[in-house]
């Protein structure tokens, strides 16, 4: 096949997460001459976007603007995760997911975790506040934030293609390269970006950047655990005002798509100011940008802003 293979452009990226394709995928997972590949949430849309290009339809279980979660599927999401000539997932991130993927050919279905270098528990991803009201055990998930772990999730996405689709190997292959060049770079601009800031310590709404933190030498306190439902109670809250006063913390970090109200509690006890950090679970209107890539970017220059780099 002799066509050129781009990723795919901010309309149909849209299209295809809120609605999928329009007709269902045949015995071999193909919509024609794409393949159908169903993404648990929207890192590992993109990145299957970005390696698939023009090759693949992407449809995407968390829509735009919901907490992925605690994602909820549809007979209709289940019955296409069946369909599907790909399913890419994080196994551990979704229950709901984890449990209808049980279902799937494990021909069809790659768990990215297998790929990714998860070493961080959630008892040792910085935040020590949240205790048993932390629903989420085992390893953080948000891989995605350290761009250097993103980078082996797109390999790993563009092998399972090239196996799903081996026609198209080749074409699978060289876009992954080109992705990974492009996070190769993103990873270089964070590294010059934060290496000298006035203040290292990063409170946030919830325990969701420790990879980016561990990449950039920055040390995460989460107001929240793991899970952006997960709660604190009163004492951990006292030890979050503790630690911003004590580290002279003058900028905390709410999210776009969880609840402010905890950060803004904190930021008016210790005089501090509130800024907005995506963990980039999904893209809303609230979104800093239109894609993985432009909101990484924004949260660097938030972040340098509010650690006051030089």
């Amino acid at each position: 096949m002799k066509r050129s293979v781009v990723a795919l452009p901010l309309a149909s990226t849209l299209l295809l997460t809120l609605g999928g394709c329009g007709s269902s995928p045949d015995a071999s997972g193909k919509t024609g001459d794409t393949v159908a590949v169903t993404a648990a949430f929207y890192p590992l849309a993109y990145a299957v976007e970005r390696v698939g290009g023009a090759l693949v339809t992407v449809t995407t279980l968390a829509k735009p603007g919901a907490e992925p979660h605690d994602v909820e599927l549809t007979p209709k999401d289940v019955a296409g995760l069946r369909d599907a000539g790909l399913v890419v997932y994080e196994k551990g991130f979704q229950p709901a997911v984890d449990s209808a993927v049980d279902d799937v050919d494990t021909g069809r279905a790659l768990d990215v975790s297998t790929a990714v270098d998860l070493t961080i528990q959630a008892t040792d991803d910085g935040h020590e506040h949240a205790g048993g009201n932390d629903a989420h055990e085992g390893p953080d998930p948000h891989f995605w934030l350290d761009p250097t772990r993103y980078a082996s999730a797109v390999t790993s996405i563009s092998t399972k293609l090239a196996k799903v689709d081996p026609a198209n190997a080749t074409a699978y292959a060289q876009n992954a390269r080109t992705f990974v060049a492009e996070l190769t770079e993103l990873d270089q601009e964070f590294a010059a970006g934060l290496k000298s800031c006035s203040n290292r310590d990063l409170v946030t709404g919830h325990a969701a950047f420790a990879y980016l933190a561990e990449r950039y030498d920055l040390h995460q306190e989460g107001i929240a655990g793991l899970s952006p439902d997960a709660e604190p109670n009163a004492a951990a809250m006292t030890s979050v005002v503790e630690h911003v006063r004590e580290h002279g913390v003058s900028t905390v970090y709410a999210e776009t798509l969880a609840n402010k109200d905890l950060t803004e509690t904190i930021a008016k006890e210790t005089n501090a100011s509130v800024a907005v950090l995506d963990p980039i679970e999904g893209l809303s209107d609230a979104s800093a940008g239109t894609n993985y890539l432009e909101v990484m970017r924004s949260n660097l220059a938030t972040l340098r802003k509010g650690q006051g780099c030089a």
